[in-house]
C-alpha cells in the first residue's frame, strides 16, 4: 500500500512539475500582431527612408504588417516618449537617432526620458555620412586649401548647418577646435533652405549629409571638400576624409537605429536584432541604402549599446566645450 502511495505521489509531482515548467520553456510567437515602427522625424528624411525599407522586408520575414509611424518635431521627444510608454513586448520599436539617443541628454534640460535606462538597443541600422561642401566658386578645393583660407587673420567663414545642436553643427565644432580655425555658424531650419542658399551663392559653405548634397554635386553646382567618416565613402571615392587629412579624431556621422522599451525581455531583443541584422546584410537592401547616401550598419544589442555610450560621452564633451544651447 505504501509503495502504491509513493508511486502515485511521484507521478502527481512529475505532472505538476511539467505543468509549471512547460510554459517557461515555450517561446511566445513574435510578432503576434502588427508591429509599430515609430520614426522621430517627418517623412522623406534619412531615418524615415531606412525605416520604410527595413519595415518592408521585415514584414515579409515576419508575416505581419510593420507600420511606420512618423512623429516629427520636438527634437524627437514625442517619439521617444511614445516608445518609452509602449508595452515591453517588441511590437513597438523606435527608429531613434544621434540626437534623440546621444545628444539630447546634454542639449535639453529636463529631458523626460533616459536613453540608456529607458530603452534597450536592438541594432543600429544606418550611418549617414556628413560632408563639408562648398559653392562651386569657393576658392578652396582641398581640406588644406580650406584651412589656409579659414585661418587668415580676422576671417570668420560663414558655414551653414541644418540647425543648432545638429550632428552637422557638432562635427563642425569638433573640426574647428582640432584644426584651430574660427567660423560663423549659420543654423538653418533643416537642410532644404540651407541648400537653396548654398546653391544660389548666398552662403559659401555648408556641413550637410551626403544624401542631401549628392544631387547638387553631381550637377556641378557644389564641390565636395571632405567627408567626416573614418574613411572615404563609395558615393564619393575621390573626396578625402577629414581624418586622413591630418585630423584623425575628427570623425562623426549621423546614424539611426532601433530601440525598444527596456521592459522587453532580453531574449526577444536578441531575436529581433538577429532578424534586423540579417535584413541589413541583404545585397538589395545595402544597394538601396547606398543609392541614398547611407551605409548599412548592423550591430548586436551589446555592440549598439556600447556605441551609444561612447557617442554620448564624445558629443557631451563637444557640446560643453563649445557652450552649445538649444531651446526646445
Amino acid at each position: 500500500m505504501s509503495k502504491d502511495f509513493d508511486a502515485r505521489r511521484r507521478a502527481l509531482l512529475a505532472a505538476a512539475g511539467a505543468t509549471f515548467v512547460s510554459p517557461g520553456r515555450a517561446q511566445p510567437r513574435f510578432p503576434s500582431r502588427p508591429v509599430r515602427m515609430i520614426v522621430a522625424y517627418p517623412p522623406g528624411q534619412a531615418a524615415d527612408f531606412a525605416a520604410r525599407l527595413l519595415a518592408q522586408r521585415l514584414q515579409e520575414v515576419w508575416g505581419q504588417s510593420v507600420v511606420v509611424e512618423n512623429r516629427g518635431g520636438g527634437m524627437g521627444v514625442p517619439a521617444m516618449m511614445a516608445g518609452k510608454r509602449a508595452a515591453g513586448d517588441g511590437h513597438t520599436m523606435v527608429m531613434a537617432t544621434t540626437g534623440t539617443l546621444t545628444t539630447n541628454p546634454t542639449l535639453l534640460a529636463g529631458l523626460p526620458y533616459r536613453p540608456l535606462a529607458d530603452f534597450a538597443g536592438v541594432s543600429n541600422v544606418v550611418q549617414a555620412p556628413l560632408l563639408l561642401v562648398a559653392h562651386r566658386d569657393f576658392p578652396a578645393r582641398t581640406v588644406q586649401e580650406f584651412l589656409a583660407h579659414a585661418r587668415r587673420p580676422g576671417v570668420r567663414l560663414p558655414v551653414a548647418t541644418p540647425g543648432q545642436g545638429s550632428s552637422q553643427h557638432l562635427i563642425l565644432e569638433l573640426f574647428a577646435a582640432r584644426a584651430r580655425f574660427t567660423f560663423e555658424h549659420l543654423p538653418y531650419k533643416g537642410s532644404g533652405p540651407a541648400m537653396v542658399d548654398l546653391v544660389g551663392g548666398q552662403i559659401p559653405l555648408m556641413l550637410d549629409s551626403v544624401a542631401s548634397a549628392l544631387p547638387q554635386i553631381g550637377a556641378g553646382k557644389l564641390r565636395a571638400l571632405a567627408v567626416t567618416t573614418p574613411q572615404r565613402i563609395a558615393q564619393l571615392p575621390d573626396t578625402p576624409a577629414i581624418a586622413e587629412s591630418g585630423f584623425p579624431d575628427v570623425v562623426g556621422f549621423g546614424w539611426a537605429g532601433l530601440v525598444v522599451s527596456m521592459r522587453t525581455p532580453a531574449t526577444l531583443v536578441q531575436r529581433i536584432s538577429a532578424d534586423v541584422r540579417r535584413t541589413l546584410e541583404e545585397t538589395g537592401v545595402r544597394a538601396a541604402l547606398t543609392a541614398r547616401g547611407l551605409i548599412a550598419d548592423p550591430r548586436t544589442p551589446e555592440d549598439f549599446t556600447q556605441f551609444m555610450r561612447a557617442e554620448t560621452a564624445k558629443w557631451a564633451h563637444v557640446i560643453q566645450e563649445a557652450g552649445i544651447r538649444v531651446e526646445q
